[in-house]
């Protein structure tokens, strides 16, 4: 029996079928099995946001009531010389304010050791065009102050200064400064514990004669004008101040 051209081309058109069926079959697998392995996409994470910037770094003892000592980690000068009120024979009169000098007052006081407000207040004064006196200059108002300093005279002794004036009505004087802080300025405004200057020796023989020996902080406290007002521990006994000095100023590290 012969077989018929037709039903060689039905035999290949079902074989060609069930081949590309097989196929079909064989990817369908082949995909169900890659989705299945595939992780599931997921919509990015939105960035995290940068942190907050940090908040404006407090000053020592900022926010706390009261002074505070001009040098931060002192405490009230041990020996009577270093008190308001002590005698200053070499020009008639009595010193006005705390001297920080040496190992005297907790923390050793050396040229360029920094100086802070006491308080917060508007600078009222600040020496930036100041000029050591010569030789000549400084003999000569050693000689004028033999019976006395006005206004004048004690400006020129006190060196470079930064004048502060306070909102209760005080006035902080910081003296002997080696240099001052950029931004103080007249007008301008600093918060208590902020850097106003630098320990030096301004208005001394030591700055006469070109040397950073004899560094000191000369630090007063006024009750209304300077030297028209009244200084801190005026008309006081030397250990009075010093019991006075201890109330008023916060954050001591008090010695024992």
């Amino acid at each position: 029996m012969r077989i018929k051209p037709g039903w060689y081309l039905l035999g290949a058109a079902l074989l060609y079928a069930f081949v590309v069926t097989l196929a079909w079959r064989q990817s369908e697998r082949r995909l169900a099995e890659l989705a299945r392995a595939r992780p599931v996409a997921t919509a990015p994470e939105r960035p995290k946001p940068a942190p907050a910037p940090p908040e404006k770094a407090t000053t020592v003892s900022e926010g706390a009531p009261g002074y505070v000592l001009p040098l931060p980690g002192a405490c009230i000068p041990k020996k009577k010389d270093h008190l308001p009120g002590a005698p200053r024979p070499y020009r008639k009169g009595v010193s006005y304010g705390f001297v920080f000098t040496g190992k005297d007052a907790c923390v050793p006081v050396v040229y360029g050791t920094g100086v802070i407000a006491a308080a917060g207040g508007e600078v009222i004064k600040a020496d930036r065009d100041y000029k050591p006196l010569s030789p000549a200059a400084f003999n000569k108002l050693i000689q004028s102050v033999k019976n006395g300093a006005d206004l004048a005279a004690m400006d020129a002794l006190r060196g470079r200064e930064v004048w502060i004036r306070h909102p209760d009505g005080r006035v902080s004087v910081y003296a002997h400064l080696a240099k001052i802080a950029p931004h103080v300025r007249v007008g301008a405004r600093v918060a208590r514990g902020d850097w106003i200057g630098n320990v030096g020796n301004s208005g001394t023989s030591y700055e006469v004669r070109g040397t950073q020996e004899g560094a000191r902080l000369l630090f007063e406290l006024w009750e209304g004008s300077v030297q028209a007002g009244r200084y801190f521990g005026q008309g006081q006994a030397q250990e009075e101040v010093r019991k006075a000095a201890r109330t008023f100023f916060k954050h001591l590290s008090e010695a024992p």
